[in-house]
């Protein structure tokens, strides 16, 4: 692990000492969930019973998908009362768009909300110190967006620059990452708020043979929110960094942009996922590793620790085997599909504080990381990343 070596200066706002370095870091993480749990051994009586669906090949179906995601628990905003409330979401071919947009625009402002003051909460600083704000969500759709709103909800000053990052998928978090990072370094003294919101409740669907796709989503997503603070130069007597954000990177495989693909209709959104994608993945993420290891002149993959988007246990999979990367590398983001799914753009984050805690507790030896997450292009989205003790 890397020190700060910090030394005197100035810090945001007339702050105490603070570390020299330019590079952005990780200085505080928080969370929000809903209240609703879900066990996946009550996945399929749940989604059954609420979709009023009593056909048999779909429950087996279901029941081995439920088996083969390896998530344990979930959390959501969608249940019962909001069915009896809206039964209209489980008619197949009824037009829901606007009821479910209301449903989501209010949860994303909620669950952000609370992951945000928890982030600033552990950050120890007032909100007002904030000076940018990145938003991601592919779960609403509005003017203005769900920045403006949080931005007033948090209290933050009406000079706080924002930035929305839509419709990214899994990818969003760590392409916010990626921007406040270049934020940050960009604009001296800066303290940039993170917050990624996510719900299924617009695409949440009775069950279709023609979309074969919804069980999929019925078996490994969730809902959540995720926040981080980002700045460079840490006050070193008021923050805590755990990771500098050395390089970042994007690309995309031409082609395979049908590969994970969602469209918008008046029935909420349409989710379709090629079975090909983790062979796709697969295809190009040795190469786009050591794009990123090359900075520091790593070769081998068992030398960096790992942060990577559990998009599925598939993917996992093809890339532990791919990468022939020891069983313990990706565990933390095994663990992090575990315990909440697939939760889109926020799952980085849930692995991330699963990071954070191996690192406090000195169980990762390796300096540097690698920050990993795969979305709609295909779109690949890569971290160079160094442990601070």
């Amino acid at each position: 692990m890397a020190d700060l070596g910090c030394g005197n200066g100035r810090g945001v706002n007339g702050g105490g000492s603070h570390c020299s370095r330019g590079k952005a870091m990780l200085l505080a993480l928080g969370k929000g969930l809903p209240e609703q749990v879900l066990p996946q051994e009550k996945v399929v009586e749940t989604y059954l019973q609420d979709t009023i669906c009593d056909d048999p090949a779909t429950r087996a179906k279901l029941e081995r998908l439920c088996k083969t995601t390896t998530v344990r628990t979930r959390y959501t905003v969608m249940s019962k009362e909001l069915l009896d409330e809206h039964p209209e979401l489980r008619t197949e071919g009824t037009p829901t768009l606007t009821p479910r947009l209301d449903i989501c625009n209010a949860a994303v402002l909620e669950l952000g909300a609370t992951a945000a003051r928890a982030a600033l909460g552990e950050w120890g600083r007032p909100a007002d110190d904030i000076t940018h704000l990145v938003y991601i969500s592919s779960s609403e759709l509005r003017l203005p967006g769900g920045d403006l709103f949080l931005a007033t909800r948090l209290g933050l000053h009406p000079n706080t620059v924002r930035t929305s990052l839509l419709f990214l998928g899994c990818s969003g978090g760590a392409a916010a990452l990626r921007t406040a990072k270049d934020i940050a370094e960009n604009n001296p003294g800066s303290r940039v708020l993170v917050i990624a919101a996510e719900t299924t409740v617009l695409g949440f669907r009775p069950p279709s043979p023609d979309r074969p796709y919804d069980l999929v989503g019925a078996a490994l997503f969730g809902d959540g929110a995720s926040a981080a603070i980002i700045g460079a130069g840490p006050i070193a007597a008021e923050e805590n960094p755990f990771l500098e954000l050395q390089f970042s990177t994007q690309e995309f495989l031409p082609g395979t942009d049908k590969v994970i693909d969602g469209k918008i209709t008046e029935e909420g959104i349409n989710f379709k996922l090629g079975r090909d994608l983790p062979e796709k993945i697969e295809s190009r993420i040795e190469g786009f590793c050591r794009t990123l290891m090359d900075r520091v002149g790593i070769k081998e993959f068992n030398d960096v620790f790992w942060a990577v988007h559990p998009g599925g246990p598939a993917i996992l999979n093809r890339l532990e085997v791919c990468l022939e990367l020891h069983p313990e590398k990706l565990k933390i983001s095994r663990k992090a599909l575990m315990n909440y799914g697939n939760v889109s753009s926020n799952t980085v984050f849930y692995v991330l504080e699963y990071l954070r805690d191996e690192l406090k507790k000195e169980m990762i030896k390796e300096e540097w990381g690698l920050i990993l997450a795969f979305g709609p292009g295909i779109t690949f989205e890569g971290m160079l990343v160094r442990g601070i003790n």
